[in-house]
């Protein structure tokens, strides 16, 4: 597994909050999707999540996180979705390869790199996915694992 530090680049996004299960994302996705049909807004890069809590620490319909979509236009929010823009930020990351539900060894390895490169989280980890299960088989799912840092 390669590890990168790299400098990630501003951008706005439309994103849900949500408390709720993980399985909930794809319906989330649905709705901003929906929701960029009617803004007349271009999807210019693949979705995110931001976990808030740990599926470790809470049960799954306690779980929060938010679940975005980069995009480019004039927009407004409208219902759930909001707009921010996510600011320039270091960010030590790896690409997992395989089904969901073994991306928490990616976790693991990235906080002893954090810890081991003398860094500091700053913010909530980050996962962007690069295609969806209903795309390709679990084995062959991409996704990106980003934890925001500083040097500490």
């Amino acid at each position: 597994m390669e590890i990168k530090l790299k400098k990630t680049e501003e951008k706005p996004v439309a994103y849900i909050f949500y408390t709720g299960p993980v399985e909930d994302m794809g319906d989330l996705i649905g709705e901003i999707v929906d929701w960029m049909m009617a803004q007349n807004v271009e999807m210019t890069g693949p979705p995110y999540s931001a976990y808030y809590t740990s599926p470790a620490e809470v049960a799954p319909q306690d779980m929060q996180y938010e679940m975005g979509v980069p995009f480019a236009g004039q927009a407004s929010e409208a219902g759930k979705v909001k707009i921010k823009t996510m600011p320039v930020q270091k960010v030590i990351s790896a690409i997992h390869k395989g089904p969901y539900s073994e991306v928490g060894q990616v976790y693991e390895v990235l906080m002893n790199k954090v810890i081991e490169d003398g860094y500091q989280m700053i913010g909530a980890p980050i996962e962007i996915y690069f295609n969806s299960p209903m795309e390709v088989p679990e084995s062959d799912l991409l996704t990106e694992i980003q934890f925001p840092v500083v040097k500490i």
